[in-house]
């Protein structure tokens, strides 16, 4: 049974953070919120580690980052670069926008041939998403077009400081995927509800435990062969959308509307963290604290 590989996206971290000087260290030992990531999924059994990363900034993530994972578990580095296109296609002039997630997960393949879970690298997710995400990779070993997701429930996703915007996933009976639909400011109202606005304006509730997208996705290697087709397909079609990002639930919507591959939706009781504003710091230093007090995590992790 293969173990299957973490591919952690990390290109933005340099544009993110004002440099990786600025990566904050939120745990009582200088943790970063990505430190937690790796620890969870080397105890869930992920055999391998594979960063994708800018050209930029690849000395120092490998001095200050990488090197404190490499003697814990096998790392590998890609690169995610605006002129990684297929061939025959150029970057449009004035083109400077990067091409979005499920591009960063396409630089990947050449060293990705197992079942494969994606996480951004600023993400607090904990670790039932990653026990989860790893025992379904390792029952689709030699399976195609069975992918799954971790939904998290919406109201642990949420910011005491302002709206948040989320992947809102529509699932069927059977707990599988049938559309992802980004809502970018979702919020708790003074009454306790959530909601966010729609195209119209007008106020939509969601229920509590509405399973979100937080970018925390299991395929198997032959997604990259779908991604690879639909990118090119993108492409072509650029001149209409000149600043087009290519996100994993453009290509995930598209191919189960097709019927091309099935998502499994996976619940976790975890909470998400995040620094998505600044204020936001000292709470996810306190929860982050609070889990250490309890045990979930040792006070240093490397």
């Amino acid at each position: 049974m293969k173990q299957p590989t973490l591919v952690v996206l990390a290109a933005g971290m340099g544009s993110r953070y004002g440099g990786l000087k600025q990566l904050d260290g939120l745990g009582p030992s200088g943790e970063t919120i990505m430190d937690y990531s790796i620890y969870d999924a080397i105890r869930a059994g992920f055999g391998k580690v594979v960063f994708v990363i800018r050209h930029l900034f690849e000395e120092e993530f490998r001095t200050k980052i990488v090197s404190k994972y490499e003697h814990k578990i096998p790392v590998e580095i890609v690169f995610q670069d605006l002129d990684k296109l297929p061939e025959g296609f150029t970057v449009p002039e004035g083109r400077e926008k990067p091409w979005g997630t499920n591009h960063a997960v396409m630089m990947a393949e050449e060293v990705v041939k197992e079942p494969f879970a994606v996480i951004n690298a600023d993400d607090f997710y904990g670790r039932h998403g990653f026990a989860a995400l790893a025992d379904k990779l390792r029952s689709l070993s030699d399976s195609e077009g069975k992918y799954c997701m971790v939904g998290y429930r919406v109201g642990n996703t949420l910011s005491e400081s302002g709206t948040v915007a989320r992947g809102v996933c529509q699932v069927d009976a059977k707990g599988f995927l049938t559309e992802v639909v980004e809502r970018t400011a979702i919020a708790r109202g003074e009454d306790g509800r959530i909601f966010f606005e729609d195209e119209q304006g007008q106020k939509q509730y969601l229920e509590e435990n509405t399973p979100v997208s937080m970018n925390m996705w299991g395929f198997t290697p032959d997604y990259f062969r779908h991604s690879n087709e639909l990118f090119r397909h993108f492409l072509q079609a650029l001149d209409t959308n000149p600043k087009f990002e290519y996100f994993i639930p453009l290509p995930v919507n598209l191919l189960v509307a097709q019927g091309k591959i099935s998502v499994e939706v996976l619940d976790t009781p975890d909470q998400w963290f995040g620094v998505t504003y600044a204020a936001d710091r000292p709470e996810v230093v306190a929860k982050i604290q609070a889990l250490v007090d309890a045990g979930e995590y040792p006070t240093k992790l490397f």
